[in-house]
């Protein structure tokens, strides 16, 4: 099965294009510790064999301690609806390493709004090595959620590099949308 990877940046704030807001979303900081990041980042996952699904429990333990990371869950209302996380990069570079909605919120109209929060957030964490943050990126899959890629590029996020090549994802059956 081949597989299109879509790396895609922001470089200042101002790139951001909010979708309309979405009052019941919110975006919560969380700690590393907490025992609803797991789970449901494998639900998030689940549909697309995102790798989040196949980490043994000792990767998760590994990557959850990462000081270089940052949690954050989205609710809408008070319902758990999907997930962020953050890998600080040195020079200010801030990468979106998560970002996803668990499938019964996915094709309500929470995604954008979802994520013009997330990407403020990511906006806003201390950069590493900088007195700023100075990029926001993050990378898409053709396997993904096919509404993902628009998404980013709505909300202001410009393709700079793309790679299609076999993919390492196990075959699965995509969710009906």
């Amino acid at each position: 099965m081949e597989e299109t990877t879509t790396y895609l940046e922001m470089t200042a704030p101002s790139d951001l294009r909010p979708s309309r807001t979405v009052p019941a979303v919110t975006v919560e900081p969380t700690e590393s510790s907490s025992p609803l990041i797991v789970p449901v980042q494998v639900r998030i996952g689940e549909p697309y064999a995102w790798p989040s699904v196949f980490r043994t429990a000792q990767e998760w333990a590994e990557r959850l301690a990462d000081p270089l990371r940052r949690y954050w869950l989205i609710r809408y209302d008070s319902e758990l609806a999907g997930a962020l996380d953050v890998l600080r990069h040195p020079e200010g570079e801030v990468e979106i390493t998560t970002f996803g909605l668990v499938p019964e919120y996915v094709g309500r109209g929470v995604g954008g709004y979802a994520l013009t929060v997330a990407v403020g957030e990511a906006w806003n964490v201390e950069p590493l090595g900088a007195d700023t943050v100075r990029r926001v990126w993050l990378h898409t899959s053709s396997l993904d959620h096919p509404n993902a890629l628009g998404n980013y590029q709505r909300r202001g996020f410009r393709a700079y590099r793309r790679v299609t090549g076999p993919s390492a994802r196990p075959p699965v059956t995509p969710p009906a949308h």
